[in-house]
């Protein structure tokens, strides 16, 4: 089970670090993603984070603004979202997958959490 938390309202330029915590030993074993979703728009890839050598890996339009991390000792993963902007906003999810390749595409995901809403006004 995965559970987000840390989304809310901010104002553009701002910083805002939201978080996903799963439930059970096995946290180690999976490869994490974020993933958003904007209204009227299609689910898109944020950022990953691998489970052999937690290497990152970033979407086109959040690369040096927002930072994945995880802390296996917490079964935590962690997006630290800098500069925001309007087009930021949207529920934003975490995934788990035993995948380590490929973590750009939605289907290898075995686990979803709830979401977590981030909205950011100009």
């Amino acid at each position: 089970r995965l559970v987000e938390s840390g989304g809310g309202s901010v104002q553009a330029g701002d910083s805002l670090r939201i978080s996903c915590e799963a439930s059970g030993r096995a946290f180690s074993r999976y490869a994490m993603g974020w993933f958003r979703r904007a209204p009227g728009k299609e689910r898109e890839f944020v950022a990953a984070i691998r489970r052999t050598d937690s290497s990152t890996h970033y979407g086109d339009s959040v690369k040096g603004r927002f930072t994945i991390s995880r802390d296996n000792s917490k079964s935590t993963v962690y997006l630290q979202m800098n500069s925001l902007r309007p087009e930021d906003g949207a529920v934003y999810y975490c995934g788990a997958s035993l995948d380590d390749l490929r973590l750009n595409i939605p289907s290898i995901y075995s686990y979803w959490g709830q979401g977590t809403q981030v909205t950011v006004s100009s």
